[in-house]
């Protein structure tokens, strides 16, 4: 942190608690509102553009290859979510990815079922390679694709072990020069060197489609308005557990079962203010 209270990169000898101010962080988005454009998946559309608009975003959902350029170029974010990949879908995303690029718009890739099929690990590898994103966001099995690794991936979800998960981030955060997130029941969060693990989230949110869409809105929402990739992830991604246990906790309401623990969910997002010291949430575990 800076002596004005400025967000700061870390260091090399800088600790994660050191470098995620999460008040400031919220404070930093609500006052840049910024533009995040989502190419994303037709099946949690609604969800990621509300989520990008309770952080303080403004969100559009422009997937059109004759304006997409055009609107990147106004945004100060971008997020590409390759859940329903489809060759139009591809070819928009590469565009959008080329536009960030010239304008200097971090983008946020989420790899979504690398892994799965032939078709989504190239059409992954394709996105991470030729677009230099900011963040690379995806669940376990879908980084361990990334970097070559046997992953087990059914359809879009990660299942079987990873238990070196927090190196295997790293090796794809050094493959592809991007901060990576890797959600998964503890999230990990690294750079080419260096990785934390990020306690936070409850069960209740693997229970609903589209929590990993939402992650990646999210962080393209604070990369949009905080210049360090590592620090927007750290921040980001704590902040977005924080909101899933301040709804399964019933500060936003009661609930009956995933549909209406979603909505709480949403409130809390728009509503949470979180007060957790991030040393206790957040651990250096490669460094």
């Amino acid at each position: 942190m800076t002596d004005d209270g400025s967000l700061s990169a870390p260091d090399s000898g800088s600790v994660a608690p050191g470098i995620v101010t999460l008040s400031k962080a919220r404070a930093a988005v609500r006052e840049t509102t910024p533009l995040v454009n989502a190419v994303t998946n037709e099946v949690t559309v609604n969800d990621v553009a509300n989520v990008t608009l309770h952080w303080g975003g403004l969100p559009v959902m422009s997937d059109d290859d004759r304006e997409v350029a055009d609107m990147v170029a106004s945004a100060q974010g971008l997020l590409l979510n390759m859940g329903t990949v489809s060759e139009m879908g591809e070819a928009t995303m590469l565009t959008a990815g080329a536009a960030a690029a010239d304008h200097g718009v971090p983008a946020v890739v989420d790899p979504v079922g690398a892994g799965a099929t032939p078709t989504r690990s190239r059409v992954a590898e394709r996105l991470v390679t030729e677009l230099n994103p900011a963040i690379v966001s995806g669940n376990y099995g879908e980084v361990a694709a990334l970097v070559g690794d046997d992953a087990e991936v059914r359809g879009v979800e990660s299942v079987g072990e990873h238990t070196d998960i927090a190196e295997t981030a790293v090796a794809c955060a050094r493959e592809t020069d991007a901060v990576v997130v890797a959600s998964g029941e503890t999230d990990v969060v690294a750079t080419g060197e260096r990785a934390f693990e990020v306690r936070s989230g409850d069960q209740l949110m693997g229970r609903v489609v589209g929590t990993g869409c939402m992650l990646g809105a999210t962080l393209a929402t604070f990369a949009a308005a905080i210049d360090d990739p590592l620090e927007a992830s750290l921040a980001g991604t704590l902040a977005y557990g924080l909101a899933g246990e301040a709804a399964a906790a019933g500060e936003f309401g009661e609930y009956h079962g995933p549909a209406s623990y979603l909505t709480a969910f949403h409130d809390a997002v728009a509503g949470h203010e979180p007060t957790t010291d991030p040393a206790e949430r957040i651990r250096e575990v490669v460094a």
